[in-house]
């Protein structure tokens, strides 16, 4: 059995030791202070203690970077401040609102609404981040063996096997090596590990290329509407402009590239230069999943136009119905013979989402293609400057795109595992696709992948009057309502953008199953209320 060699156990004791004897000589000072800071009176305090006024500190909305005040993120706007409320308001006093709880649905955050995370990424995270455990014999007996046995690969790929120490800057090489060959085992075409910056998450990704590609408020950035509010946001932090492309609700949310041509015309008679297509798929928040001549003609534009390909395949392995499959854009592009020279590719990828559902874990990458070594030696720059990116992260991450195999001990329990989560996922799309469906005024089309679905609500003059009156968007008026009707929050469709005229609201598939009957039955009766109340 391998041995990990540590001198922790003498250390640890000697240090705690240390640390009670600091304590003793503290509490005497300690009592000292608080005695001061008891007796004294205020006017004897020190004149540099900040003042309270507001207009009197140096720092005012006035004075802070506007790009800031320009930045918006829906996903965790009002709404959900107001829910939050609601919550604390339950804890403290039971039976203060006509519902019993939160039902959280504004927000791709699958454990916080129960979802298990996989075993296996489990053992392994837990192996690495404790390895002194792994020469305990009790050990054998409480984890797989290709757990054990590739955490012990991940600790030697790690300098001083410290999962506590940073990184290179664009992620543990070993671990890049690993997800290189779980992207050629998915794509069918080779993947560089030189190409993957490791990030926490796939956002900081999507931030680094915004900063890499804005110039000024003169570069534009096309992006779909509905797009996921971190483009938007992002696009605004860095001073660049966003060149919105309308996705087309009655064909499923398809992706015309006519629409593309003319909004990157449209942007070029106003002097604007268009650097960049974003393109999510799986959608989020619209839940399509992309055709592959669709996203021919997509990489075609690209080429034709100049322009980089900025592909958003989170959700990639979120796919709910037999007649759709994921490609990603990289392995479109190099079907159709387009190599390093032909074409500027960045795709995104992230451990938040898919069956695995870890969030907080903070783990994604980026592959990066089709770019000069002086451009990729300033992308490395940019990265340094965040010296690495977490290495639990990092080590989920090439989990996710190396999985147990056939022959390995945990390869049932994952396959069990992973096969529950996105079949579940698929019945919750099902069931409230159905139940949106059936309200009076409201379409939705099919949840095809992603976590989401987008209704769209066709709200009587009444409701849309009553919402100009209180000086909100209607479908955030319609939010709003139904959150303190019924404790359901869901995140209005003018947080996504939409064509003009159209209000819709984005609900996330996550809740646990047993908790969508209440949801359907609760929104239901809440729609019927509403509908009646605002009838013209």
């Amino acid at each position: 059995m391998r041995k990990f060699v540590s001198n922790t156990a003498s250390g640890d004791l000697s240090l705690l030791r240390r640390s009670f004897q600091y304590l003793k000589l503290l509490r005497p000072l300690a009592a000292s202070q608080s005695r001061f800071l008891s007796s004294t009176p205020v006017s004897h305090l020190p004149s540099s203690m900040p003042s309270s006024n507001p207009s009197t500190l140096p720092v005012s909305l006035d004075t802070i970077n506007p790009k800031v005040l320009k930045c918006e993120y829906a996903v965790r706007g009002e709404i959900v401040t107001i829910a939050q409320r609601l919550q604390q308001e339950l804890l403290a006093k039971p039976g203060s609102h006509p519902f019993d709880e939160i039902l959280y649905c504004n927000i791709g955050n699958p454990q916080s609404l129960s979802q298990q995370p996989i075993t296996f990424f489990r053992e392994v995270l837990a192996l690495c981040d404790h390895p002194t455990i792994l020469d305990k014999s009790e050990t054998q007996g409480l984890f797989s063996a290709d757990a054990i046995e590739r955490a012990w690969q991940i600790l030697d790929q790690i300098p001083g096997r410290a999962t506590g120490a940073y990184s290179h800057s664009q992620g543990i090489k070993g671990l890049r090596d690993t997800i290189a060959t779980g992207i050629e085992a998915r794509d069918g075409f080779p993947a560089d590990p030189n190409d993957i910056f490791l990030t926490d998450g796939a956002s900081p990704a999507v931030h680094m290329m915004m900063q890499l590609l804005i110039r000024s408020e003169k570069d534009g950035i096309l992006c779909p509407i509905p797009q996921y509010p971190l483009y938007s946001a992002s696009i605004a932090l860095h001073g660049g402009t966003l060149v919105p492309y309308y996705l087309d609700e009655a064909a499923g949310w398809g992706l015309e590239i006519s629409e593309l041509r003319k909004q990157l015309e449209a942007a070029k008679s106003k002097g604007i230069t268009v650097r960049a297509l974003v393109v999510i798929n799986p959608g989020n928040p619209t839940g399509q999943v992309l055709a592959e001549e669709n996203q021919r003609d997509i990489v075609e534009f690209c080429k034709r136009e100049g322009l980089v390909l900025l592909a958003d395949e989170v959700y990639q392995e979120n796919v709910y119905v037999p007649e759709k499959t994921f490609h990603s854009f990289k392995k479109i592009s190099r079907s159709m013979g387009y190599g390093e020279k032909d074409i500027s590719l960045v795709s995104f990828q992230s451990v938040s989402k898919g069956y695995y559902g870890e969030c907080g874990k903070r783990g994604g990458y980026m592959e990066v293609t089709g770019f000069s070594p002086d451009v990729r030696e300033q992308m490395y720059k940019v990265a340094s400057v965040n010296l690495c990116s977490n290495i639990s992260g990092q080590i989920l991450a090439s989990l996710v795109m190396s999985p147990p195999k056939v022959g390995d001990e945990s390869y049932e329990s994952y396959c069990g595992e992973k096969e529950g989560i996105l079949s579940s996922l698929a019945r919750r799309a099902k069931a409230l696709e159905d139940a949106f469906k059936k309200l009076e005024g409201v379409s939705c089309n099919e949840a095809e992948g992603a976590m989401y679905l987008f209704p769209r609500i066709h709200l009587p003059q009444k409701a849309i009057k009553a919402a100009e009156a209180a000086k909100t968007a209607p479908d955030a008026f319609y939010c709003h309502r139904l959150l303190n009707a019924t404790g359901i929050v869901v995140v209005p469709g003018s947080g996504f953008g939409q064509v003009p005229g159209t209000w819709h609201f984005r609900c996330t598939i996550l809740p646990q199953e047993d908790k969508i009957p209440a949801i359907v039955s609760r929104l239901t009766e809440f729609h019927q209320g509403f509908m009646d109340e605002f009838r013209d």
